[in-house]
């Protein structure tokens, strides 16, 4: 009689060890949960600071785009700017990237420098890639439209140059394009980039005509 209860003790036993508690499987499932839960929540906070440090960055943006907008619009208004170019565009379509400190329109009072070099490879008349012109200006209109876009055009005229040039500034930026049309011939051209007031600008003057 006392081996067959011995016999049914070390059975129970055994299936006590090869059957988990249910009560640990519950505090497993919880855990599981809990871990689960706090991951989220981690990751639910990382999300709100990285959209919080992009609204913070996005308003400084504005906030310096804003400011170099306010310079662009006073400097043109002075007569006292630069156009830096980052692409050039010719009458036949084609568009390159250019170097900005060798291709600018320059407004200094009364006198205008245009200096287009595309080329990084050859000196060209200018010593630079391309060619400088200089000039009078004449004609000068500043003009907002009704988005506030703002226009300035000007005739500008001298030994190399003969040519009318519109300036168009974006709204709230310091970004600009501008038209530079020859009195003398139809070769066109556009450029596109940004305006500082010219004793901020970076540039390279070329040997003008």
């Amino acid at each position: 009689m006392k081996r067959i209860i011995l016999t049914i003790m070390v059975l129970v036993a055994g299936f006590a060890i090869a059957s988990p508690d249910s009560s640990a499987q519950s505090g497993s499932g919880n855990a599981r949960a809990s871990g689960r839960h706090d991951a989220m929540s981690a990751w639910k906070e990382d999300m709100a600071k990285f959209r919080a440090r992009s609204e913070q960055d996005r308003k400084l943006t504005e906030l310096a785009d804003s400011i170099a907008g306010l310079q662009a619009v006073a400097a043109v208004k002075n007569q006292d700017f630069v156009l830096q170019a980052q692409t050039v565009q010719f009458r036949n379509g084609t568009t390159v990237f250019v170097n900005s400190a060798t291709n600018f329109i320059a407004v200094k009072g009364n006198r205008a420098t245009v200096q287009i070099s595309p080329s990084n490879y050859a000196a060209g008349p200018n010593g630079v890639g391309g060619v400088t012109v200089d000039g009078m200006i004449s004609g000068q209109e500043y003009k907002v439209g009704k988005r506030g876009y703002a226009t300035y055009s000007f005739n500008v005229m001298g030994m190399g140059i003969n040519a009318q040039i519109e300036v168009y500034l974006t709204p709230g930026t310091n970004q600009a394009s501008a038209t530079i049309y020859p009195n003398f011939n139809s070769n066109t051209v556009w450029v596109q980039g940004s305006i500082v007031p010219y004793d901020n600008a970076n540039v390279i003057e070329g040997s003008s005509f």
